[in-house]
C-alpha cells in the first residue's frame, strides 16, 4: 500500500510547483471549477422537480418518465473513467471546455424538446459531456492547489458543493418550474456553462501528460460496458421485479465485466485505471466512503421530497427551501473538516464519525408519521444529516485524489465521480424497491382508505430511511477499518504539474 496520499494533507505551507501557471490565479480558478461542478451535481435533481410538468407538456407516460433521469445516469456513470483518462491524455483545460460546451448544447436541445425522444436524447448527451467535464474539474482542482493548507480549504468548498448541490437543484428547480417554465431547468445550465467556459478560457493553461500513450481500448470497453450494465440493471429494478432477467441479468453481466476490467488493468502496460490509484488504503477507503454516502444521500432527497410535497403539501419551491438548513450545516462542516480537522486528525476519525452521525440522522427520520410536521419531524434530523455528510464527504474527496501523479489526476478524479454516481444510482433503485415493498405489505390486510394510504406512504419512507441508516453504519465500520489512523505526515504536496 502506498503512503503518498498523506503528503498532500500536510498543514505546513509549501511552494508552488515549478512552472505552475495556475498558482497566482488559483482562487479564481476555484470559483470557475465550483460553478461547473455545481451545474453537474444539481442537474441530477433539478430535472426531478420539473418532471411532472414536463410529462404533462410533452404527453409521455409515467413508465417513460424514469428514462429522463436514467438516460443521464447511464451515460454519465458508464463514461466517467474514459472521460477522466481523456483529460489526462489530451489536456485538462481542453476536456473542461469541451465538456462545458457540450453540456450547454445538450441542455439547449433538452429545453427546446418537442417530444419525449428528443428530451431523453438530450439528457443522455448531458450525461456524456458531464462525464468529460466532472473529472476534468476535479483534476484541475487537484493539480492547481498543491499547498497543504490551501488544498484542504479548497476541497472543503468543493466538497460542500458536491454534497449540497443536489439540494440546491431541488430549490432552483422548484423556483424555475413554479415561476417560469420547466424548460428553464434545462436552459439555466447554459448560463452556468457560459460563465465557467469564459473563466476557463481566460484562466487555464492546457496541461497533459508528457507522453501520449495509446488509450486502453479493452479496458475502456469492459469498464464502460460494465458500469452501463450495472446502472441499467439497478434502474430496471425500480419498475421490475428483482427476479426479472432485465434486472439480475444486467447486474450479473456488469459484475462479470468489471471483474474482467480489473484483471485487464493488472496486465496491460498503459491501463485505463492504474491499480496504483486504488490500492492505497486511504484512497481505497475514501472511494468506498463516497460510494456509500452516494447510496444514502440520494435516498434523503428522493423520499423527503415525496414526503414534503405529498404529505405536508409543500410547493416545489418551498420543498427546496426546506433543504437549506441541511445545505448550511453541510457546507460549514465540510469546510471546517478539511481546513482544520483533517490535517490534525487524518481522515479515519472524520469519515467514521461523519457516517455515524449521518446514520443517526437517518434513524431520527424513521420516527416520522402521518401527524409529523416539518419543524417537529424533519428540520433537526436534516441538519444532523448535513453535519454528518459534510464531515465525511469533503475529507473523502480530498483523500481520494491525494498523492496521485499528475498523469493520473484525471482518472483518479473520475473514480471519485464514478463512485458517487454509481452509489446514487444503486441507492435510488434499491431504496425505491424497498419502499414500494414496504408500502404493499402495509396495505395488504387493510382497507385502502385515504388515511391508510397516507400511513402506507410514510411507512415506506421510514423503512427506506432505516435501510439508509444501516448503509451508513456499514460504511462507517468498513471505511474505519480501511483508512489509516493518525494525522497526515508533514511534507510538501505530492501532486505536481
Amino acid at each position: 500500500m502506498s503512503d503518498t496520499s498523506s503528503a498532500v494533507l500536510a498543514p505546513r505551507p509549501g511552494p508552488a510547483a515549478p512552472g505552475d501557471p495556475h498558482h497566482a490565479r488559483r482562487w479564481l480558478i476555484l470559483v470557475m471549477i465550483g460553478l461547473a461542478q455545481l451545474m453537474v451535481v444539481l442537474d441530477a435533481t433539478i430535472v426531478n422537480i420539473a418532471l411532472p410538468t414536463a410529462q404533462q407538456a410533452l404527453d409521455f407516460s409515467t413508465d417513460d418518465r424514469q428514462w429522463v433521469v436514467t438516460a443521464y445516469a447511464l451515460a454519465f456513470g458508464s463514461m466517467l473513467l474514459l472521460g477522466g483518462r481523456l483529460a489526462d491524455l489530451f489536456g485538462r483545460k481542453r476536456a473542461f471546455l469541451i465538456g462545458l460546451a457540450g453540456f450547454a448544447a445538450a441542455s439547449a436541445v433538452g429545453g427546446a424538446a418537442n417530444g419525449f425522444e428528443m428530451l431523453v436524447i438530450a439528457r443522455a448527451a448531458q450525461g456524456l459531456f458531464g462525464a468529460v467535464l466532472a473529472p476534468a474539474a476535479l483534476s484541475l482542482l487537484t493539480t492547481t492547489f498543491t499547498d497543504g493548507r490551501e488544498r484542504n480549504r479548497a476541497f472543503g468548498i468543493f466538497g460542500a458543493i458536491a454534497g449540497g448541490g443536489a439540494a440546491v437543484g431541488l430549490l432552483l428547480g422548484g423556483a424555475l418550474t413554479q415561476y417560469l417554465d420547466w424548460r428553464w431547468c434545462m436552459f439555466v445550465n447554459i448560463v452556468f456553462a457560459v460563465v465557467a467556459f469564459t473563466g476557463g478560457w481566460i484562466l487555464l493553461h492546457n496541461q497533459r501528460a508528457e507522453s501520449r500513450p495509446k488509450l486502453d481500448i479493452p479496458g475502456t470497453i469492459t469498464a464502460s460496458a460494465g458500469l452501463f450494465a450495472l446502472v441499467y440493471g439497478f434502474s430496471n429494478a425500480e419498475t421490475h421485479s428483482w427476479s426479472a432477467v432485465s434486472v439480475w441479468g444486467f447486474l450479473a453481466a456488469g459484475v462479470a465485466l468489471l471483474i474482467a476490467f480489473v484483471a485487464l488493468q493488472a496486465r496491460v502496460e498503459r491501463p485505463l485505471l492504474p491499480l496504483r490509484v486504488v490500492v492505497d488504503r486511504n484512497r481505497g477507503g475514501a472511494y468506498l466512503a463516497v460510494f456509500m454516502l452516494g447510496i444514502g444521500m440520494f435516498g434523503i432527497f428522493l423520499f423527503l421530497t415525496y414526503y414534503l410535497q405529498q404529505n405536508l403539501g409543500f410547493s416545489p419551491i418551498v420543498s427546496g427551501v426546506a433543504f437549506l438548513p441541511m445545505v448550511a450545516t453541510l457546507m460549514i462542516t465540510a469546510t471546517v473538516a478539511t481546513s482544520l480537522l483533517l490535517p490534525r486528525f487524518g481522515p479515519k476519525p472524520l469519515v467514521t464519525l461523519g457516517m455515524l452521525i449521518a446514520a443517526g440522522g437517518m434513524v431520527w427520520l424513521t420516527g416520522l408519521n402521518a401527524a409529523s410536521t416539518y419543524s417537529h419531524g424533519v428540520l433537526f434530523p436534516l441538519m444532523v444529516l448535513g453535519a454528518g455528510i459534510g464531515l465525511s464527504m469533503a475529507p473523502s474527496m480530498n483523500v481520494a485524489t491525494s498523492g496521485v501523479e499528475s498523469s493520473d489526476a484525471g482518472v483518479a478524479s473520475a473514480t471519485v465521480n464514478t463512485a458517487q454516481q454509481i452509489g446514487g444510482s444503486i441507492g435510488t433503485s434499491l431504496l425505491s424497491s424497498i419502499a414500494a415493498n414496504a408500502a404493499s405489505s402495509f396495505v395488504a390486510d387493510k382497507p385502502r382508505t385515504p388515511q391508510v394510504m397516507v400511513e402506507a406512504s410514510v411507512h415506506s419512507y421510514t423503512t427506506a430511511f432505516g435501510w439508509a441508516a444501516a448503509i451508513f453504519l456499514v460504511g462507517a465500520i468498513v471505511c474505519g477499518l480501511l483508512l489509516k489512523p493518525g494525522p497526515a505526515e508533514q511534507g510538501e504536496a505530492a501532486v505536481h504539474l
